[in-house]
């Protein structure tokens, strides 16, 4: 505090990293929301799909009935899921769309794909093959949002409130799926099943959302790291000043802006500018790099068969079974589940991850999604009438049992949001090196996807009864229970803490031997920060007593000069 004025302090720091309060600044929050929205791409899929494919015109266009019952688990799970085999090369092709084109206009070419695949669904003209084909081709756009939408936001936003920044984007995963329940929801009351608006009105939701987010890319500018990364540093330098709303000669702006030009060079310096093969030499055979990656692909598998995917996707089934009845309340029923996911995604951006950490925050959303799970698989054991017979009436001793199973699935969805979730994007989008890291992301959301697509493929046919191939709901929940705490282990001893970390010091994490990064890396890299600070400190200061020296030798010079003229 110097003059009698206070400080201003931003309630989201995780500490103090000292950035002037203008860095907060609106045009940070209109470019993060901007980039967030890409989100409710992954969020309206999730909760449309399963609501609009129950809708009887959906079914009768594709003659539904005239197949067996398990023919019509997999047509269901086909069509759940093939946005999510599209969104396995979306996401393989967003790092060359990335890297080649820039962050903005790989957004807009996406936000195309997107449209024109659901346009395609939408008219599908009763053949089930335009069905599947046109979610393929969305899901290519779908795909790449999982990779563009992170990576712009982790490269725009402070380090004190990345994970703030970051955790919008999760955010909107869950407004997409609310208002994909609640518009499923409202169809249902408001329309009826009695005409194909039922399921038309509520997809339409994907092309509202991908001509806003094209739109809204017109008044964004390029992230400075992909300019300094193409050699443009006086733009990088122009929209970095545009984007913290200070002067570009600004101490802040040169540095932020000195330091990613300087660790962009060593990376180039220490690959001798390699094209592809050369990315992949420095993500395979650098060992931080490829701990990295295993962190990133390891996320996005445990994620994945956690379970918590898939309750979202098959949600009103998954109610259904636990002995919601009717059409109307399991809607309803689920729409409150995605208004619960939705605020525990709030409370975990502003509260959580910038506060107690990455690390915490997601060992709780484990926990409690360890807790959930289990407590489903208990029940559905007591009561194995209910994945049997789904025609079954629950006793009065078994309705109490029932609430607190489907409260447990709110808390999943709690868990889920505060976990794995939200950890999945941002570690994934702050983990890598400028050089590799639109590579490195694509490929964990390669995994991502294709992970996401064998469990909601396998799920419905995993929850028929032994006789007809599956494992029986009670044996999926108690799977979806084993991998739960086998990823909370995982984190637990592989995860180290990554928050409060500009992006280029990244790398201090990683300097400990593999099996010590998880449970020390973070101190070690608070000792190497404190090092460096010193070092720089010294060195300020020297360069300081050599300012004054050669100012005091000038002068004497001067003087001496002077002297002589009057002699």
């Amino acid at each position: 505090m110097a003059g009698g004025v206070k400080k201003p302090v931003n309630i989201f720091k995780l500490k103090n990293l000292g950035e002037p309060k203008e860095v907060f600044n609106w045009r940070l929050w209109f470019a993060v929301v901007s980039f967030a929205l890409l989100g409710a791409a992954r969020g309206v899929d999730e909760g449309l799909i399963s609501g609009a494919f129950n809708s009887k015109q959906f079914q009768s266009t594709i003659n539904y009935s005239s197949y067996n019952k398990v023919d019509q688990a997999n047509i269901k799970a086909n069509v759940s899921a093939m946005v999510q085999v599209g969104s396995v090369g979306g996401a393989l092709i967003a790092f060359v769309v990335c890297d080649r084109i820039g962050r903005i206009w790989a957004t807009r070419q996406l936000c195309v794909l997107w449209a024109l695949g659901i346009a395609i669904f939408m008219g599908h003209g009763n053949s089930l093959g335009a069905v599947y084909a046109g979610r393929f081709i969305a899901g290519l756009g779908v795909g790449q949002t999982a990779v563009v939408g992170p990576i712009y936001i982790a490269e725009i936003a402070p380090a004190s409130i990345r994970g703030l920044c970051t955790c919008f984007f999760t955010g909107f995963v869950y407004l997409g799926i609310v208002l994909a329940y609640f518009t499923n929801y409202g169809c249902q009351l408001n329309i009826g099943d009695t005409t194909p608006k039922r399921w038309l009105v509520p997809t339409s939701l994907h092309i509202i959302f991908a001509g806003l987010i094209f739109v809204l890319t017109f008044f964004q500018y390029e992230t400075s790291r992909y300019l300094i990364k193409s050699g443009k540093h006086d733009k990088a330098l122009e929209v970095m000043s545009r984007l913290r709303n200070l002067p570009s000669d600004h101490e802040y702006v040169v540095r932020e802006v000195n330091a990613i030009t300087l660790s962009h060079h060593a990376e180039m310096e220490a690959t001798k500018g390699a094209g592809f093969m050369g990315i992949l030499r420095e993500a395979f055979t650098i060992p931080s790099n490829l701990y990295r990656v295993g962190i990133a692909i390891g996320a996005q598998i445990l994620s994945q068969w956690s379970g918590a995917g898939s309750i979202t996707l098959y949600a009103p089934d998954l109610f259904s079974l636990l002995g919601i009845t009717g059409t109307d309340e399991s809607l309803l029923v689920t729409a409150v589940f995605g208004i619960v996911k939705l605020v525990a995604a709030v409370i975990c951006a502003l509260f959580l991850v910038d506060f107690i950490g990455r690390k915490r925050s997601l060992l709780l959303g484990i926990a409690l999604q360890a807790i959930s799970v289990l407590y489903v698989a208990a029940f559905l054991t007591s009561v194995p009438q209910l994945g049997r017979n789904p025609g079954y009436r629950l006793s009065s001793s078994e309705v109490g049992p029932s609430k607190g199973a489907i409260a447990m699935i709110y808390l999943s969805g709690v868990g889920w949001a505060l976990g794995w979730n939200s950890m999945q994007y941002l570690l994934t989008a702050e983990l890598f090196p400028l050089r590799i890291r639109a590579f490195c992301t694509s490929l964990a959301m390669a995994f991502h996807f294709a992970n996401q697509y064998g469990n909601s493929r396998a799920v419905p046919v995993l929850l028929l009864p032994t006789s007809q191939g599956g494992i029986s709901s009670l044996g999926t929940f108690w799977f979806f229970t084993a991998v739960t705490i086998l990823g909370a282990v995982w984190v637990w001893f592989i995860v180290p803490e990554t928050g409060g970390r500009s992006l280029e010091s990244m790398n201090r994490l990683f300097d400990l031997p593999w099996y010590k990064i998880g449970r020390y890396g973070n101190l070690d890299a608070e000792a190497q920060d404190e090092a460096f600070d010193e070092k720089q400190l010294l060195a300020s200061r020297n360069n300081s007593a050599e300012l004054k020296s050669t100012a005091q030798h000038h002068e004497t010079n001067s003087e001496t000069k002077n002297s002589a003229e009057i002699v």
